[in-house]
């Protein structure tokens, strides 16, 4: 699948998909190509700009063991696939879309992909700017779990896929907030 592909997936459900569906790749090797070297951004990124420039993100940041909170970060972000995994397969069937295990793994490394890689806006110290990039980061998630969903799902219903993206965003934004509340207070 070349870098082409990729970047239609948020955008159709007709384009990339039936090419990423006849890979059908396994949750294993989507672990260890995708998942893996992806997640270790964020815990890398948070400790840089921890360590380095705290007072541009949060005013009053006291001195804490970056290195610490990253590994927590890091941690919460194993489970959080794990979950969200489980959670899309578990949402999907309630709904009656078609998807099996490995799909389910599937969109929940491709949604959280934009996330990882907006974590490398915290190379520019300016809380407005991350901000910024989180949110078109955030959009693109659920746009690749929507347009994932219809496309892996075999069932072109908008609603339903609209509101199986509605559950697992929410769910992981609430699992999320929990773990900024307990790392940051």
């Amino acid at each position: 699948m070349n870098l082409i592909s990729l970047a239609k997936l948020p955008l159709s459900a007709d384009e990339g998909w039936p090419e990423l569906a006849r890979h059908h790749p396994r949750i294993a090797k989507v672990f260890l190509f995708l998942v893996l070297p992806l997640s270790l951004l964020p815990p890398a990124m948070l400790y840089l700009a921890g360590t380095h420039y705290p007072e541009a993100f949060f005013p009053a940041m006291r001195p804490r063991d970056w290195a610490a909170v990253a590994e927590v970060f890091f941690v919460a972000e194993m489970a959080t696939f794990a979950a969200m995994g489980w959670l899309i397969k578990q949402v999907a069937d309630t709904y009656a879309l078609s998807i099996d295990y490995r799909d389910a793994y599937l969109l929940a490394a491709l949604a959280a992909a934009p996330l990882w890689l907006a974590s490398l806006g915290l190379l520019v110290p300016d809380l407005i700017a991350n901000a910024a990039i989180n949110l078109l980061a955030l959009g693109l998630s659920c746009a690749l779990l929507y347009n994932g969903l219809r496309a892996l799902g075999r069932r072109r219903e908008e609603v339903v896929a609209a509101s199986v993206v509605h559950i697992v965003i929410g769910a992981g934004l609430i699992a999320w907030a929990l773990l900024f509340a307990l790392a940051f207070v």
